[in-house]
């Protein structure tokens, strides 16, 4: 099945990634395809973006960089956390290991479970849905919430998503899932019968072991996981602990502050 969204692109880009991915397979580079090309072919929903984000795992950046390279192209690791970028000209390919919480990280799981797929008349595979509502389900920003996208997903290919799988990918952040399953009941209820009624009955009985048990005894906010700006005062100024530092969360101090100064790049609104 094509990613129909690709037609709006100009032909000069649509060529661009063509070669970016050629590239990558002939130097024998595993990649997954995602963002607007995976959501299109999950949903239906097309998003006319120039956008191309490739998965690809962090131990084969360097690989990939000098794959990139060694064709000419401009290479960066915008942050090494995460993401890094091919450019030739004004073009560019995102090359992602992870998530900007360091969470949703890229694994040998994620190519076992791909989606095979036509992209740009190249086969190519595809992020597993699953995994795309773990890295989605996580962002919460004041310049980008994904609830929506997570909403689709589920709304598309609920009855065939794996809900075991899902749930163990969000781990100890299962209210995080548990609340987009909420919603998800609220934005189309004449539909909720696509929510395994044993995963809600799971939920529900983690929440009210959870409530059962009272406070954390750490003073921890879990809110830098789903936004890297709108918890930095109860971080800076209210002394909880970030939930992102290592070896809670996996980021070291440097990452962290390197991610916030990105703020002010793309994401002060």
């Amino acid at each position: 099945m094509s990613a129909t969204a690709a037609a709006y692109l100009d032909s000069d880009a649509r060529q661009f990634y063509r070669d970016a991915m050629a590239l990558m397979e002939a130097g024998g580079l595993d990649f997954l395809v995602g963002g607007a090309y995976a959501f299109a072919r999950y949903t239906g929903i097309e998003r006319h973006t120039k956008d191309f984000d490739v998965f690809i795992r962090r131990e084969d950046f360097d690989r990939a960089r000098g794959i990139f390279e060694g064709a000419g192209y401009k290479t960066e690791l915008t942050f090494p956390h995460w993401i890094g970028k091919a450019f030739k000209g004004e073009d560019f390919v995102d090359l992602i290991f992870s998530a900007g919480n360091a969470v949703a990280e890229v694994d040998d799981v994620w190519f076992a479970r791909a989606v095979p797929a036509v992209v740009f008349d190249m086969e190519v595979k595809l992020i597993p849905p699953e995994e795309m509502i773990w890295s989605k389900g996580l962002i919460m920003e004041r310049e980008r919430y994904d609830g929506a996208d997570v909403a689709h997903l589920i709304h598309a290919i609920g009855e065939d998503l794996n809900w075991r799988h899902l749930l163990m990918r969000y781990g100890r952040y299962w209210r995080i899932l548990y609340t987009h399953l909420i919603l998800f009941g609220f934005i189309y209820p004449s539909d909720r019968w696509k929510l395994p009624r044993s995963m809600m009955d799971v939920m529900a009985k983690r929440l009210a072991i959870d409530t059962e048990r009272g406070e954390a005894y750490e003073k921890i906010c879990y809110g830098t996981i789903i936004s890297r700006q709108q918890y930095l005062y109860d971080v800076n100024e209210l002394g909880y602990k970030d939930a992102r530092l290592e070896p809670l969360g996996k980021m070291s101090e440097e990452e962290i502050a390197a991610w916030t100064a990105g703020i002010e790049v793309d994401g002060a609104k």
